[in-house]
């Protein structure tokens, strides 16, 4: 049940960056990019020393996934 909890979580989350970002993209993408880009979204963070949860946890996670979007837009581009 959580590992369908993170996939539609990782789909949500790529979705928003997808049209943040006006990239068009797949489901698969969707969750690819929502799932690395939380990841990567909450290691800058905690980096940073912000520690989010609920809806701040939303914002860091679709802010990691556009930055991945950007990075992968710089380097294959």
């Amino acid at each position: 049940m959580h590992f369908l909890i993170w996939l539609i979580t990782g789909a949500l989350i790529g979705w928003l960056a997808s049209l943040i970002m006006k990239s068009k993209s797949g489901l698969l993408r969707n969750i690819i990019v929502g799932i690395v880009g939380s990841s990567l979204g909450g290691w800058i963070a905690g980096l940073l020393g912000i520690h989010s949860t609920g809806l701040g946890g939303i914002l860091v996670s679709v802010a990691g996934a556009c930055l991945l979007i950007w990075i992968a837009r710089k380097l294959f581009h």
